[in-house]
């Protein structure tokens, strides 16, 4: 974000940065997308396209990794088992008297 400021004019950057949190989207890329937004804004109403930039519906930032998941088909597989380790932690029935091996646990 601090290369933006090189480019663009400081309002577009502030306007990107409020752009950006209000939609919840936290990154440097979020913010640089919606300061370039604001500066074209401001280009169209410079220019007399206005009334065109007006019109356009209103964008949403939306998260890749929001996207991405909806557009996953749901996961039909079954539920992992632990039943497998179970079996590994049960206590040994304790057969031997005396002493025990160090690697033994009572």
């Amino acid at each position: 974000m601090l290369l933006l400021g090189r480019h663009m004019n400081h309002e577009h950057i502030v306007a990107g940065i409020a752009a950006a949190l209000q939609a919840g989207a936290l990154t440097a890329d979020a913010v640089a997308l919606e300061a370039r937004k604001a500066a074209e804004t401001e280009d169209a109403a410079d220019t007399g396209k206005a009334d065109q930039a007006a019109s356009a519906p209103a964008a949403t930032v939306t998260s890749l990794t929001a996207r991405r998941l909806a557009q996953l088909p749901v996961d039909r597989r079954p539920l992992p088992s632990v039943a497998y380790y179970d079996q590994l932690l049960r206590r040994r029935p304790s057969g031997r008297q005396g002493s025990t091996s160090q690697g033994e646990v009572q």
